[in-house]
């Protein structure tokens, strides 16, 4: 296996928006290659994301990954960033990662963590609100809205309501990135019109 020399991301969190929006495109991309194979992560959370001195993104501990669509016979996940339906029992598929990614985010952008399923109540009856979830741009106005936003749809308690390609997220990442980083161009104000100074004759 792989040795990865690097820092859990809760043990060392970016203090830069920009520094954190790269390690969750990192992640993006990650996940992605997991997906293209036909596979789940079933865990991803902050510890399980190593980000090395030079920035490159690793998951690790695919102890729960599975085939996308497996049902599972008993609950699996860490219980902050768990998805409804692995609470539920039902099969994980890309949406579920998804999910644990969009509350990963959360984390990383409020400190705070997002109410799942599990940590409300478990009963059959129990259910979240998503609209009664305060976003990250409410908990910390650093974040931008369109950050704050796509945390929110990844975070959708009903997973056919949740981004389908996790591709497509790390894609907005970028965007966002970029946004986060290019250089605000110096105010610029037209050059001054030249005075001809008037002449004068004096008279004797």
């Amino acid at each position: 296996m792989e040795l990865v020399d690097g820092t859990p991301l809760d043990s060392r969190p970016p203090e830069r928006m920009a520094d954190m929006v790269s390690v969750f495109i990192g992640t993006a991309h990650a996940l992605a290659a997991l997906h293209q194979l036909g596979y789940v992560h079933c865990d991803l959370k902050p510890n399980n994301i190593l980000v090395d001195s030079s920035g490159s993104v690793k998951i690790i501990d695919f102890g729960q990954a599975c085939k996308s669509g497996t049902v599972k016979e008993r609950i699996q996940g860490t219980p902050d960033y768990i998805s409804p339906e692995q609470v539920r029992c039902e099969p994980v598929v890309q949406r579920t990662d998804i999910f644990n990614f969009g509350a990963t985010m959360y984390w990383g952008l409020t400190g705070r963590k997002i109410p799942t399923l599990f940590t409300i109540k478990r009963a059959e009856n129990s259910f979240l609100v998503d609209s009664e979830i305060p976003s990250p741009r409410e908990l910390n106005p650093r974040v931008p809205e369109p950050l704050s936003n796509l945390v929110m749809d990844c975070c959708r308690t009903v997973a056919a309501k949740r981004p389908g390609d996790i591709g497509e997220i790390a894609h907005r990442l970028e965007i966002m990135h970029h946004g986060l980083t290019r250089p605000i161009p110096a105010a610029t104000f037209p050059a001054p019109t030249p005075t001809i100074p008037r002449q004068t004759s004096v008279l004797a």
